[in-house]
């Protein structure tokens, strides 16, 4: 998401066969960081690779209802020999990554997340049932105990996705995606803040990732969600596409991040590797 204010490698080497990325979080984002990072976990294999991205347009819905890209051709092939566009971009739009600085006046920007914090372990917990029956779900402490009595412990160095059957709406039913009601408020699954605590207290997990517009579920005010996590050295994935599409547990996701000085996020293109 983005609150109001913002709007004014994988390693060499890697292969199908052998994925020598290290799936978890090897060191502190920077300086800057306020706490350390979760632990190494060991090298993975892959087979196949699921794209958890959407395409971004200026179609794609936004938190603030506003496009989150809007594109002016610069040149055409017909008049100058190539195509080129100039991009006026959101951080915080479509398939995108929320860096600590975002809710913190010090803290890691994007250009200090080193590769290693961006090749882990993906944790999927399932609540779409729950959030069939409530617009307004938190993902809660006992969905993530549910998930290890099934799978074990969350994985060291982790990223643990919230999938509540959210990705599908963003393009078949974008209202629904947002869920905007007659007051303006917002509907939609989100982490409750006692799970997002209790991660950092009890396991070494680097990353929160959502199939909605935000960590924080609609409703929020405070975002508190946010407010714990970023300034705590860890990242956030927001529109997170066909979470359906990968296991519970087993699958290493890479996050391939823009460098962009200063950033306090951007946009992403997500593979799960199965």
């Amino acid at each position: 998401m983005c609150v109001p204010g913002c709007m004014e490698v994988v390693r060499a080497g890697t292969s199908r066969r052998g994925f020598f990325g290290r799936a978890g979080a090897a060191a502190a984002f920077a300086a800057t960081a306020v706490a350390p990072m979760p632990a190494v976990a060991a090298p993975r294999s892959f087979e196949r690779v699921v794209d958890l991205t959407h395409t971004l347009t200026p179609e794609f819905p936004s938190f603030f209802g506003v496009p989150g890209i809007e594109l002016e051709r610069r040149a055409e092939v017909r008049k100058d020999g190539y195509n080129m566009y100039v991009w006026k971009l959101i951080e915080h739009s479509g398939t995108h990554l929320d860096t600590p600085i975002h809710f913190a006046e010090t803290g890691a920007s994007v250009e200090d997340l080193l590769a290693d914090t961006l090749v882990v372990p993906l944790a999927v917990i399932d609540v779409v049932e729950k959030a069939d029956n409530d617009a307004d779900y938190l993902l809660s402490r006992d969905d993530l105990l549910a998930w290890e009595a099934k799978h074990g412990r969350l994985p060291r160095g982790c990223c643990v996705a919230m999938h509540a059957g959210w990705g599908k709406l963003a393009v078949s039913d974008p209202a629904r995606f947002i869920g905007r009601d007659v007051d303006g408020t917002l509907h939609f699954p989100g982490f409750a803040p006692e799970a997002a605590a209790w991660l950092l207290k009890e396991r070494e997990v680097v990353g929160l990732a959502s199939d909605t517009l935000s960590l924080d579920h609609g409703p929020s005010t405070d975002f508190k969600t946010h407010k714990l996590w970023l300034p705590a050295n860890r990242w956030g994935l927001e529109n997170v596409a066909n979470l359906e599409q990968a296991p519970a547990a087993g699958a290493t996701l890479v996050v391939g991040l823009p460098k962009v000085k200063d950033a306090t996020g951007a946009p992403v293109r997500l593979f799960a590797l199965i």
